[in-house]
């Protein structure tokens, strides 16, 4: 028998694009890092609802849209400092935090994140 991924039991679709709508919010309001996603909000957020769904093992959606992930290649046209890291971490952890899951799986979600954001810094 397979074990549900993290992706089914935090809700599938339904909990990503409400943590993905949270989580654009505050990363617009950021002062810091607000700078960093210029582009049309509504793109970014389906974007990163396809990504989180393959990241959290769910169907390879992002995959069959836009090819592999290939994310510091994606980021690297961007200057990311440590700083910015920790500010799109602090915007994730509210964002997770929004989820109407429990607290071990506020947790475990969570932590699938800081090494990915620092693997983004580049200056």
């Amino acid at each position: 028998m397979q074990e549900e991924s993290l992706y089914e039991r935090i809700g599938g679709d339904e909990a990503l694009r409400q943590l993905t709508d949270c989580f654009y919010d505050l990363v617009f309001e950021h002062e810091l890092i607000s700078r960093l996603f210029k582009s049309d909000k509504e793109l970014i957020k389906t974007k990163q609802r396809l990504f989180l769904t393959q990241f959290l093992g769910g169907p390879e959606l992002y995959s069959d849209v836009y090819g592999h992930p290939r994310m510091r290649a994606r980021h690297l046209p961007h200057t990311i400092t440590e700083d910015d890291a920790i500010a799109w971490l602090q915007c994730m952890s509210q964002a997770v935090g929004s989820l109407p899951i429990s607290k071990d799986l506020k947790d475990e979600l969570f932590n699938r994140f800081p090494r990915t954001a620092f693997f983004m810094v580049n200056s």
